[in-house]
C-alpha cells in the first residue's frame, strides 16, 4: 500500500504502525459512510417507485390507531405521577398504617398523619387584616361552620350530611377542628361577659382540661405576654371525612364539591371576607385543567405553525415552490404523535397534562427533518427523473436524521426505563420514543412520497398549488399582470448550465443567507463582538447556574386562577410558622421504665413544639419512676390504669399500643408523638432539610423510629429522582456519540457535537433559573429534549464543514450555512410561532414549558447562526487553503520499508518520505 504524505521513517515502526491503524480507521468510517448512503439512495427509489402505498399506509394506521384516543382515560392520582415509584416515605407510610391504623388515629387530625384522606379545608382572612377573633368574625365563621355541616349529598333513596360521612368520636359525635370549640368557648366567655378567657399560641386548653395545639388554625397570630394571643388575621377550618368503601368515598366526592360552592356562595353574601376553599381533589382537578385551559391556545398554535410553514416552503417560483410541503411536513408528524397517543391508550396508558409538551417535541424534530429534505431537493439536477432525484435526496439527508432520530430514542428511552423513578416522567419519555420512532418512518414513508407527488408536478411544469400547466413565457405576455404574477416560472431551456444552480435562489431565505448574512458573521471585525457576547453569555449563565433549586412546590404544575394556587398562596402567607405536624413513631419495645430511655427519647425531639400528650405524660411518669423506683411491670401496669382512670389521659391509648406476653405480661411494642418545626417563609425547603436531619438521628440512635408526614412523600422526589432522567440521559447522549464516531466520515463532529451541547444546556439551565424557573419534572423533560434538539440543528452544519477540504475555514463556515441553514432557520420561525401562544395559557406547568423551551430554541439558535460560524473560522480543523502545485523541482521521494511484526506478519508495504 502506498502512502503519500509527509511521513518518514523518523518516526520509526510504531508510528508507521499507528498511522496505519488511524488510516484504516478512516476508510472503515468512510466505507460505512457511503454504505448507509447507498442503503437510503436505493430507499428513496424503491419510496418512489410506489408513492401511492407509501402515502396511504401511515394515514390508515394513524385513523386505526388513534381512533381509539377518543375514548382516553385520565390519570387521577397525582401521587401516582409525581411522587416517587420507590422511596423511603412510602415504605415509611406502610409500617405507620400497620402500626396506627386511621380508625385508631381519630383524635390525631392535626395534619392528615398518616394519609391524606378524604377532606374539605377552608381559610378565612379579611380583605382589611381584621382580627379575626372579634365578635363579628367570630359569629361569621361558626355560621359558616354551620352552614357546612349541612351541606346534604343526594343519593337515590338517601341524603348524606357531614353527620354520616364524618369521623366519628368515641361518643359518635364528629370530630372537627378544635378551633372550632375555641371558638364556641369564646363566644360563650363573651355571652356571658366573662373577661378571664385567653386563648394562647400555639397550645391553648380547654374548658375540660385538654391541650390543644392551633398553630394551624390561626394565622398571621400577633401574641401579648405569656403567648396570650392578641389577633389573628386568618382561621382555618378543616372537615375529615370517611372514604372506608367505594361508595363512602365516592360521596364524601361530591361532598367536596359542595363544600367548595358552599364556601364560594357564603362569599359572595358575606363580601368583607375572603375564603380560600381547598379539598382532597382539588390538586387533581387543577392539575388537569390544564389541559382544558390550554385547548383554544393549541388551536391557535396549530394555525400560526400551518401558515408560517406554507409560507416557508413557498417561493416567487410557481413550479418550484412547494406550499403542499409545508403542510405535509406538519401533517407526517400530526399523523405520527396521533399513532402514538392511540399506542398508549391502547397499552393501557392514561392522559395526564405532562403530555402538552410531546406535540412541541415532536414539532421540533419532524418539521426540522422535512424541511432538510426539501433543502435536499433543491440540490438536485431538475433534468433527472423524480426516482433519481428522491434517491439522491434520501442519501443526502437521510443518514444525518437516522443518527439525530436515534439519539431522540436513546436518551428518551433511557428516560422511560424503570431506572425512572418519577411516573409522569417515565409516561413522558415513553410516549415521546413512541412517536419519535413513528415520526421517522412517516417522513421516510408519507413525506417521502409527498416528495415524488409534488416532484411529478414539478417536472410537468405545473402550478405548485393548483397542479394547472404552466404556459410558456411568451403565452403568458399576452395575460393581466396579476395572472402573470401568479403563474411565474423558469423554464429549464431558458437557463443556462451556470443559471441552473441558483434556481432556487428566488426563495427569501437562500437570498437572505447566500448574499447577506453569511458574509456578514464571517466578517473579521464582526467576529470579536460575536466572541464578546459569547462570553457575555457564559457569565450570565454561569451567574444562574450558581443558583439553580429543585422544585419543591406542587402548585408549580397546575393552572394558574385555581383553588391550589389561591389556599397555597393564602397558606403560605398565614400559616408558615410553623411546619405540618411530623409523627414520631417508636416501632420497638424499649425499656420505658428506664429513665435513661425516656431522657433519650426527649432528647431526640428537642428542640421541636412537641403538641402530644404523650410526651407531656413520659415526663410526669419519669419523674415517677424515678421517685418510686417502678419496675417494668408496675410501669406498664400502671400506663395502662391511668388510661382508664384519668380522662385527662384518654387520648394516649391511641398513642401506644401494648401487647401480652404468654406470662400475661404486658409490654408497649410502638408509641408516637407528634412534633411541629418552627420555620421561616422557606417552609417546605426547611422541611426537607428536617426530613433529612431526622432520618439520619434514626440511623445511629439507640432508640429505632420514624418520622412521617404525608408531604414527605413528595418531597423524596428533589432529593434524587428529578435529576435522575436527565443524568441518565446525557451519559446516554455521550454514549451514543462515541459509538457513532464509528458512523460518522470524521469523529471530530461528535467532538464538536458534545461541546456544543454542553454550552447550550449549561445556558439552558443557568437562563432558565434566572427567569425564576425551578429544576422540577417538566424543566427536566425539556432539558432532556433540549439536548437532542441542539444535536438536531447543530450535526448538519458541523458535519458539512469538518468533512469540507481544499478551502480556507471561513468558505466551508458559509458553504455549511447556505446548505442546512435555511432548513434551521425554517424550522426554528415555524416552532417559536407555535411557542409563543404556550406563553398566554394560564397554567404554570405550561409557564414552564414555554420557558424551557423557548429557552432552548434561541440558544441553539444563537450557537448555530453565531457562536458556532465564527469560532470554527478559526479553530480545529484546519483547511488547506490553496493546491499545492507540484513541479519537477519539488518532488516527493518515495522510500520503501518493510515492517514485519512478532508473528512475521507483513502490515506496511510501502510508506512516503519526503
Amino acid at each position: 500500500m502506498v502512502l503519500w504524505g509527509p511521513w518518514g521513517s523518523r518516526g520509526g515502526p510504531g508510528a508507521a504502525l499507528a498511522l496505519l491503524r488511524a488510516i484504516r480507521t478512516r476508510m472503515l468510517r468512510q466505507v460505512l459512510h457511503r454504505g448507509l448512503g447507498t442503503s437510503f439512495s436505493r430507499l428513496g427509489h424503491f419510496v418512489a417507485s410506489h408513492p401511492v402505498f407509501f402515502a396511504s399506509a401511515p394515514v390508515l394506521i394513524s385513523i386505526l390507531l388513534g381512533a381509539s384516543f377518543s375514548r382516553y382515560q385520565v390519570e387521577e392520582s397525582v401521587e401516582h405521577l409525581l411522587a416517587p415509584t420507590h422511596s423511603l416515605a412510602k415504605i415509611e407510610r406502610n409500617l405507620v398504617d400497620s402500626l396506627f391504623p386511621v380508625n385508631r388515629s381519630k383524635h390525631r387530625l392535626y395534619s392528615d398523619l398518616q394519609t391524606p384522606g378524604r377532606y374539605g379545608r377552608v381559610i378565612i382572612t379579611s380583605f382589611r387584616k381584621a382580627n379575626m377573633l372579634d365578635q363579628h368574625h367570630t359569629d361569621l365563621i361558626l355560621k359558616l361552620h354551620s352552614a357546612v355541616t349541612r351541606i346534604q349529598v343526594q343519593r337515590p333513596g338517601f341524603n348524606y350530611t357531614f353527620a354520616h360521612i364524618c369521623i366519628l368520636n368515641n361518643d359518635k359525635t364528629c370530630i372537627v377542628d378544635d378551633i372550632v370549640h375555641v371558638l364556641e368557648e369564646l363566644k360563650a366567655a363573651r355571652s356571658s361577659n366573662r373577661t378571664n378567657f385567653a386563648i394562647t399560641y400555639p397550645i391553648t386548653h380547654l374548658k375540660d382540661g385538654r391541650e390543644v395545639y392551633n398553630g394551624h388554625q390561626l394565622g398571621g397570630v400577633t401574641v401579648h405576654s405569656k403567648d396570650r394571643v392578641k389577633s389573628a388575621e386568618a382561621i382555618q377550618l378543616t372537615y375529615y371525612l370517611q372514604a372506608i368503601n367505594s361508595l363512602n368515598d365516592m360521596v364524601a366526592e361530591k361532598w367536596e364539591s359542595i363544600f367548595c360552592d358552599t364556601v364560594e356562595l357564603f362569599q359572595k353574601s358575606n363580601r368583607k371576607v375572603k375564603m380560600y376553599p381547598f379539598t382532597s381533589s382539588s390538586l387533581k382537578e387543577d392539575f388537569q385543567k390544564t389541559s382544558r385551559v390550554s385547548e383554544r391556545y393549541l388551536i391557535t398554535s396549530l394555525v400560526l405553525v400551518v401558515t408560517l410553514a406554507i409560507l416557508c416552503c413557498s417561493m416567487q417560483d410557481c413550479v418550484r415552490s412547494k406550499p403542499w410541503l409545508g403542510l405535509l411536513g406538519l401533517l407526517t408528524v400530526t399523523l405520527a404523535t396521533l399513532t402514538a397517543a392511540g399506542i398508549i391508550n391502547l397499552t393501557g396508558g392514561k392522559y395526564n397534562s405532562t403530555f402538552l409538551g410531546i406535540p412541541f417535541v415532536m414539532l421540533g424534530h419532524g418539521l426540522y427533518g422535512t424541511f432538510e429534505m426539501l433543502s435536499s431537493w433543491r440540490k438536485t439536477r431538475e433534468d433527472q427523473h423524480v426516482k433519481e432525484r428522491t434517491a439522491a435526496v434520501f442519501a443526502d439527508s437521510m443518514l444525518s436524521f437516522s443518527l439525530t432520530t436515534a439519539m431522540y430514542l436513546v436518551t428518551f428511552g433511557i428516560g422511560a426505563s424503570p431506572f425512572t423513578n418519577i411516573e409522569a416522567a417515565r409516561i413522558f419519555c415513553c410516549n415521546s420514543c413512541i412517536a419519535i420512532f413513528f415520526n421517522y418512518l412517516y417522513v421516510l414513508s408519507f413525506y417521502g412520497s409527498s416528495l415524488v407527488f409534488t416532484g411529478y408536478i414539478e417536472n410537468n411544469y405545473q402550478h405548485s398549488i393548483f397542479c394547472r400547466k404552466v404556459p410558456k413565457p411568451e403565452v403568458l405576455q399576452e395575460k393581466p399582470a396579476w395572472y402573470r404574477f401568479l403563474l411565474t416560472a423558469r423554464f429549464s431551456e431558458d437557463t443556462t448550465d451556470s443559471e441552473e444552480t441558483n434556481t432556487y435562489e428566488s426563495h427569501l431565505l437562500v437570498w437572505f443567507l447566500k448574499r447577506y448574512y453569511c458574509d456578514w458573521i464571517t466578517n473579521t471585525y464582526v467576529k470579536p463582538f460575536v466572541v464578546l457576547f459569547y462570553l457575555v453569555y457564559i457569565s450570565f449563565a454561569l451567574m444562574g447556574y450558581l443558583q439553580v433549586s429543585e422544585g419543591s412546590d406542587l402548585s408549580n404544575i397546575v393552572a394558574t386562577a385555581t383553588r391550589t394556587i389561591e389556599y397555597t398562596t393564602a397558606q403560605q402567607k398565614y400559616f408558615s410558622n410553623y411546619s405540618p405536624v411530623i409523627g414520631f413513631y417508636i416501632y420497638e419495645s424499649i425499656e420505658y421504665w428506664n429513665t435513661s430511655v425516656q431522657e433519650d427519647v426527649l432528647e431526640y425531639t428537642k428542640g421541636f413544639v412537641r403538641i402530644s400528650w404523650f410526651e407531656s405524660y413520659l415526663n410526669y411518669l419519669r419523674k415517677l419512676n424515678i421517685s418510686t423506683g417502678l419496675p417494668k411491670k408496675n410501669f406498664t401496669d400502671m400506663l395502662r390504669n391511668s388510661f382508664l382512670k384519668a380522662p385527662q389521659f384518654a387520648h394516649f391509648s391511641e398513642d401506644i399500643i401494648f401487647s401480652k406476653k404468654y406470662n400475661n405480661e404486658v409490654d408497649v411494642v410502638a408509641s408516637r408523638m407528634f412534633l411541629v418545626a418552627k420555620t421561616m417563609e422557606t417552609k417546605r425547603e426547611e422541611l426537607y432539610d428536617l426530613l433529612e436531619t431526622l432520618r439520619k438521628l434514626s440511623l445511629t440512635s439507640r432508640v429505632k423510629f420514624i418520622v412521617f408526614n404525608p408531604s414527605f412523600v413528595y418531597m423524596d422526589r428533589y432529593a434524587s429522582s428529578v435529576g435522575a432522567p436527565l443524568q441518565n440521559s446525557c451519559i446516554s447522549a455521550l454514549f451514543l456519540l462515541f459509538f457513532s464516531a464509528f458512523l460518522v466520515a470524521d469523529s471530530l463532529i461528535n467532538v464538536w457535537l458534545t461541546l456544543t451541547v454542553a454550552s447550550v444546556e449549561f445556558g439552558v439551565i443557568g437562563f432558565m433559573t434566572l427567569w425564576k424557573v425551578e429544576l422540577d419534572c417538566i424543566s427536566v423533560l425539556c432539558l432532556i429534549y433540549g439536548i437532542n434538539y441542539t444535536i438536531d440543528n447543530c450535526a448538519p452544519l458541523l458535519s458539512t464543514f469538518v468533512l469540507g477540504k481544499e478551502f480556507t475555514r471561513t468558505k466551508w463556515v458559509k458553504n455549511a450555512l447556505e446548505v442546512h441553514g435555511v432548513a434551521i432557520l425554517q424550522s426554528y420561525l415555524c416552532y417559536i410561532v407555535g411557542l409563543i401562544p404556550l406563553a398566554a395559557v394560564p397554567s404554570n406547568l405550561t409557564r414552564t414549558l414555554f420557558r424551557c423551551l423557548f429557552l432552548i430554541a434561541l440558544v441553539t439558535f444563537f450557537h448555530c447562526f453565531a457562536i458556532l460560524p465564527v469560532i470554527l473560522t478559526f479553530l480545529p480543523p484546519s483547511k488547506k487553503k490553496r493546491k499545492e502545485k507540484k513541479n519537477p523541482e519539488n518532488r516527493e521521494e518515495i522510500e520503501c520499508v518493510e515492517m514485519v511484526d512478532m508473528d512475521s506478519t507483513r502490515v506496511v508495504d510501502q510508506i512516503t518520505t519526503v
